[in-house]
């Protein structure tokens, strides 16, 4: 090991986010009372550069000189029987094997969202802002409360959180496969589109970084432009740079980010707020909060001034998915003890 590089003895646990694109992995403190990164121990990895899991895992913890007995694995796909299939890349996750593999005392399989949603409950003062409308005030200190999260990152993510009896549930679903519902002429003929390339059309076609590249592509024909081949970066920085094109396939996709977080709170009866994460947020920010996302979530028809009255929260915080792992580690001992 570099002997730049400290040793992470004693840590608590192991916390893993692994999406289709990076595994995330991080240390969180021996025995600590609230959801804990430990300083220094974050690392991202490539899921293209190893096997499986447990390769990448067994890298992390020989590069961090770590001995952790607990892991909590935050993982974009759903989890059945204590196994788990990434939806965006091949790898298979056993929670028995990972705890062999690592020898590990006990290993935690979330779905990611899962971790997001718990995630809320840690959120600094700086991890937030408001995107119009109704403000955010933080978490209430008491009642029963519906929270929903959305997130756009290497998929669609779609979970809940609910706080009731004084404690928090995290609600998994896979609600970013849902059919996307175009809401204007324009939005028709990109779904005209994208239906001609894909046997279904869901959400997740267009609110993520290939959704992105997915629209921008559907906005070109629409519109008569060549075709180009782009990252998703490369829309986001020419858009940056002023490129019309680009910014109106930003100006589309924070559209329909904002129809389809408002059907999420509709749906879950998410009055409390409705939080958007994931990877593509943060390099949105320079657009959403000036764009139709707010408008658009609020028109429902005879909903919408209940739509008026509920906070859309945009995180910032750089790694939600280990901070929501660390609070599942700490909400799992707590209800262990």
């Amino acid at each position: 090991m570099p002997a730049s590089l400290p040793r992470f003895e004693p840590c608590g646990a192991l916390l893993a986010d692994i999406g289709g694109t990076n595994a995330r992995f991080a240390l969180a403190s021996p025995d600590a009372a609230h959801p804990d990164i430990m300083a220094g121990s974050m690392r991202i990895h490539p899921v293209a550069g190893f096997a499986s899991l447990a390769e990448a895992a067994s890298h992390y913890l020989a590069e961090m000189d770590a001995m952790p007995r607990r892991g909590v694995f935050a993982v974009a796909g759903p989890i059945e029987d204590g196994e788990a299939r990434i939806t965006n890349h091949p790898w298979t996750i056993s929670a028995t094997d990972m705890r062999d593999a690592l020898g590990l005392d006990e290993v935690e399989l979330v779905n990611d969202f899962t971790a997001q949603a718990m995630a809320v409950t840690a959120l600094a003062t700086g991890d937030t802002v408001s995107l119009g409308g109704a403000a955010w005030g933080g978490l209430e200190a008491g009642g029963d409360h519906t929270y929903a999260v959305l997130g756009a990152g290497t998929g669609l993510g779609v979970g809940g959180l609910l706080r009731r009896d004084g404690r928090y549930h995290p609600l998994q679903t896979e609600g970013g496969h849902s059919s996307f519902a175009p809401c204007n002429d324009e939005e028709i003929e990109v779904l005209r589109y994208l239906a001609g390339a894909f046997p279904r059309v869901s959400n997740e076609r267009l609110l993520s970084g290939s959704g992105l590249v997915n629209l921008h592509r559907a906005l070109s024909h629409v519109h008569g432009r060549a075709p180009e081949v782009l990252e998703p970066r490369d829309i986001t920085a020419r858009a940056a740079a002023g490129d019309p094109a680009c910014l109106h396939s930003i100006e589309v996709f924070c559209a329909i980010f904002g129809a389809v977080a408002g059907d999420l709170a509709l749906t879950l009866g998410a009055w409390d707020g409705v939080f958007l994460t994931g990877g593509l947020v943060p390099r949105l920010m320079p657009w959403l909060p000036g764009s139709a996302f707010r408008s658009r979530f609020e028109e429902k028809g005879r909903l919408a001034p209940a739509l008026s009255r509920v906070p859309a929260i945009a995180v910032v915080h750089h790694q939600p998915g280990l901070l929501g792992a660390a609070a599942m580690s700490v909400a799992t001992r707590a209800r262990d003890r």
